[in-house]
């Protein structure tokens, strides 16, 4: 009876051992992951397009150890539906979070966000710079998502006392007091430790936090840059000579084809930038290839910032274990169509860079798949071994990267109440609110020169495309309030 006895009390330990270095095991097996966010990036950098000469030697680095998708698209050209959508998995016509004002957790406050469901699953959750959408003193953020999180400024660059670019104060005036044109300048700008760049302290914050951390942890990096304001030190201008900067493909009749919706959001789109950067300065010079340059030269430096951490990671001891993915919130037009910035369903404005590497991906792999940023949520979910959350609208990319057959849908963009674009590897079908459209073939037209939507025989094609438009589009949200005390654009 004692030896029976003994018996199981051995046994009951030997499981309970077992139990432990179980799970000791799955802790430690668990991956870690990195979601690098990147604030206006557009197709036009060396890694999906040679053409520009756009230097991005880190994003390719990280890019040879994974998955590079030469066809990934935003939600929305706009930084808060875009990064409210990747971060709760929902389509903007389903949360009617349309505006980079739209009160975004109001809109959809039950929802679990990508960091909020990681930390559920027993990650730290940490994070710096621009995840949520920056404005109106850290009003979009959602203190609940982070155990920690490094909150810079609002606006995070300082201006200087007067504007690089020596452009005038554009033509919507003060808005409490502040004019509406600092966020629009560019030019040389050194820092230091007494005017650090906010990318740069964002970096600096995370690298020291990586060798602090056990795992797992989620870690939230979001790189401003190469959001206007466009100060980056004179290293970054003197990669690209203004006398063999190669300048973006314009054409002088872009806007004749266009029909009214997109000629309406034209107009509503800050016209006034592009024209000010065309004969806006105060002796009429046109100040295009300036800014141009400006822009090439802060995506570098943002190649930088991310490269820096990229190493940092690669020394330390999550090297093996982390999961990192690097996309940027949407494109951005350099004057194509007349048009600066986003806000617009062209190619350029939704077409991004997107890359996932770490352990459970192929290394090397380009996929030409379109794919979407509302599928990161489940790809990441499947990736790290988490349950797969229920009422995601995007699916994983798991077999996709690892090159199985399967049944991709065309993707779907959408600008504002009702404006949508679907994307499949050919074609790009733009429908607006006010009944008119739009339809390229991306393959023969990639700068979406000449509009087919008006010749019949192209019917067929539109109507395969409009399937995927939404079967309903949620009322707009109200924009979020913030006292004008606390306010900073």
């Amino acid at each position: 009876m004692k030896r029976k006895t003994y018996l199981i009390v051995m046994l009951a330990s030997l499981c309970l051992t077992a139990c432990k270095n179980k799970e000791k095991t799955e802790s430690i097996e668990k991956p870690n992951v990195l979601f690098i966010a990147i604030d206006d990036m557009n197709d036009a950098v060396d890694l999906l397009d040679t053409t520009y000469h756009i230097k991005t030697p880190n994003l390719q680095k990280i890019a040879d150890q994974g998955v590079l998708f030469t066809n990934a698209f935003c939600n929305s050209p706009a930084c808060n539906p875009s990064r409210a959508s990747i971060l709760s998995g929902l389509y903007p016509s389903t949360t009617g979070i349309y505006g980079n004002q739209t009160d975004w957790r109001a809109a959809i406050p039950d929802a679990v966000t990508i960091p909020e469901y990681f930390g559920e699953n027993g990650y730290l959750t940490i994070g710096a710079g621009k995840i949520y959408h920056h404005q109106m003193n850290h009003a979009f953020h959602d203190d609940g998502a982070f155990d920690e999180f490094l909150k810079l400024p609002p606006y995070p660059d300082e201006p200087p006392s007067e504007k690089l670019n020596g452009l005038p104060v554009w033509i919507g005036g003060e808005r409490d007091g502040a004019p509406t044109s600092i966020p629009f300048d560019w030019g040389p700008r050194p820092y230091d430790e007494n005017d650090e760049h906010p990318d740069i302290r964002t970096v600096d914050w995370l690298v020291g936090k990586l060798d602090s951390v056990d795992t797992p942890f989620f870690m939230g990096a979001g790189i401003f840059r190469p959001h206007m304001p466009n100060y980056v030190p004179q290293e970054y201008f003197d990669m690209y000579p203004m006398d063999s900067l190669v300048m973006p493909g314009l054409r002088e009749d872009d806007l004749d084809d266009l029909p009214q919706g997109g000629l309406t959001i034209l107009e509503e789109g800050k016209p006034f930038i592009y024209n000010t950067i065309r004969k806006g300065s105060p002796d009429g010079t046109d100040k295009y290839r300036e800014a141009v340059q400006a822009y090439y030269a802060s995506c570098t430096f943002a190649d930088a910032q991310i490269g820096r951490l990229l190493n940092a990671l690669q020394k330390s001891k999550h090297a093996e274990n982390t999961i990192i993915v690097i996309w940027s919130d949407h494109g951005y037009h350099l004057g194509e169509k007349e048009h600066w910035e986003k806000f617009v369903l062209w190619e350029k404005a939704t077409h991004i860079p997107m890359i996932i590497a770490g352990p459970g991906v192929q290394k090397g792999r380009k996929v030409d798949t379109p794919v979407s940023l509302i599928d990161i949520y489940p790809t990441l979910n499947e990736l790290s071994d988490l349950p797969q959350k229920e009422a995601l609208e995007g699916n994983s990319l798991v077999k996709l990267m690892n090159g199985k057959a399967g049944r991709y849908l065309p993707v779907r963009m959408t600008y504002g109440y009702k404006n949508h674009a679907v994307r499949d590897r050919q074609w790009k079908y733009i429908k607006y609110r006010d009944g008119t459209e739009e339809l390229y073939n991306i393959k023969k037209d990639p700068a979406e020169w000449e509009n087919l939507a008006g010749h019949p025989e192209y019917d067929r094609i539109k109507d395969s495309l409009k399937r995927y438009l939404p079967a309903s589009d949620k009322l707009p949200i109200p924009d979020i309030v913030v006292p004008s005390e606390q306010r900073t654009e």
